[in-house]
């Protein structure tokens, strides 16, 4: 038991919705709502035939697990699978509607930009109302005061009203009190999305300290690499219910194949129904590993194909295929096409099904969701037929080249070039002081 943070047994939470929650009554809101009863059952009848009525919905339902001191916990899933809710019941922020949750230590959060903090305070009054709030003493929050401001990065500011603060200095300063201060459980929510690349580095890196340090952590993030490398165990969450509980790879792993809505395979058997026109047809198009060996997903590491069968209706037709590879913003990482394929180069193609193949090698595109836009050329001129979503697919992120750095790597590609360090001349002790 003594090695136990959290204990979850049977967890659940029901909303309602549909109609407005009551907030506190006085003696004559009690008085009057007595009288009223009557007339307000009728008016609810009223309003359930015609279709008013109030809908219960489960945020958390039937949830247990255990999680010992020391451990990090990622918990993962689509937005209102019931991350956020768990969090809040652990914070002591909202009660469960059933069942229990066992916190044994103290609790730092950072759930929302600011909860937490009083507006009229300063930085400054703020650090030592969120440490007392912890139930650590005066003393214990002057020793790390100066590593918070200087996380923060808010020195200059530290004694204005956090109410004049930027939403990026408030993240910042909220951040660095729940890091530095010593709970022993620390709970962080997806806020640290809202900052920037650079911030987010470092708040990740201060995490990775955490854990080693042996304070646990429950950490929701969206960026699954980062779970993959901070926490030592994920917790998948749909509907409110637990999925899978497990080691970080395989949970990412399945919880990826749910989540990812990819087309990497389209088959027309019918020339007459297929995509196409007089001249061409499209028979399918696919999207394989390299060597089309077997791979559940697609990592940055995994060099692939674009496979294309399609029928050419027209005798002595010069063809040739390109393509475009959009990313999730639109940008064309880049295009290619097969005029300089040197079987069928500048040659007329007779009628009958063709294959053509585009091998795009590993390590060149980054992480992320791809589609892919084909044209079919006749002539090198004229366009006989564009499809414009041919494809669609996910790169995933490859968690052992990324050598201990947890944000998003930045780039349109991702290509693996060729680094060499020698060294030039050897300096003693002395030299180096001369």
């Amino acid at each position: 038991m003594n090695d136990i943070a959290i204990r979850v047994e049977g967890l659940g939470k029901r909303y309602r919705i549909g109609r407005k929650q009551e907030g506190y009554k006085t003696l004559r809101d009690t008085l009057s709502n007595t009288f009223a009863a009557p007339f307000r059952s009728l008016r609810s009848a009223f309003q359930h035939q015609n279709g008013q009525r109030t809908k219960n919905i489960w945020a958390l339902k039937d949830l247990s697990f255990e999680l010992n001191r020391g451990e990090v916990l990622g918990i993962i899933g689509r937005n209102g699978a019931g991350k956020s809710t768990l969090l809040k019941i652990l914070s002591r922020i909202t009660e469960p509607t059933e069942g229990y949750a066992d916190v044994h230590g103290s609790v730092s959060s950072l759930l929302e930009v600011g909860i937490g903090f009083h507006g009229e305070l300063s930085g400054r009054e703020n650090i030592y109302l969120n440490g007392a709030i912890l139930g650590m003493k005066r003393t214990e929050i002057a020793q790390n005061f100066d590593q918070i401001v200087a996380f923060a990065e808010i020195e200059n500011f530290i004694d204005t009203p956090v109410k004049h603060y930027s939403s990026g200095m408030y993240l910042r300063l909220a951040f660095a009190v729940a890091a530095h201060l010593q709970s022993e459980i620390l709970i962080v929510d997806e806020v640290l999305a809202v900052g920037d690349a650079q911030f987010q580095k470092k708040c990740l890196g201060k995490m990775n300290e955490i854990s080693r340090g042996g304070r646990t952590i429950l950490f929701v993030s969206h960026n699954l690499t980062a779970v993959q490398s901070l926490c030592s165990r994920a917790l998948w969450l749909q509907d409110g219910r637990a999925i899978e509980d497990g080691q970080p790879g395989p949970v990412v792993a399945d919880y990826l194949k749910t989540a990812t809505t990819s087309v990497a395979e389209r088959i027309w058997n019918k020339p007459a129904e297929a995509p196409g026109g007089e001249v061409v047809r499209l028979h399918s198009i696919r999207l394989i590993p390299e060597g089309d060996i077997r791979v559940d997903l697609m990592s940055t590491r995994t060099p692939l194909v674009i496979e294309v069968q399609y029928w050419n209706l027209r005798p002595d037709t010069k063809l040739n295929l390109s393509m475009a590879i959009y990313n999730q913003e639109e940008i064309c990482v880049f295009s290619s096409n097969s005029a300089g394929e040197q079987m069928w180069h500048d040659k007329p193609f007779p009628t009958g099904l063709f294959r053509t193949e585009c091998h795009i090698p590993g390590n060149m595109l980054n992480d992320g969701g791809y589609r892919v836009s084909l044209l079919v050329v006749k002539d090198s001129a004229i366009v006989v037929h564009r499809e414009d979503d041919a494809l669609v697919f996910e790169i995933l992120d490859d968690v052992e080249d990324r050598n201990g750095w947890h944000g998003k790597w930045l780039g349109v590609i991702r290509p693996k070039l060729y680094w060499s360090t020698e060294q030039l001349e050897t300096f003693s002790d002395k030299a180096m002081q001369t």
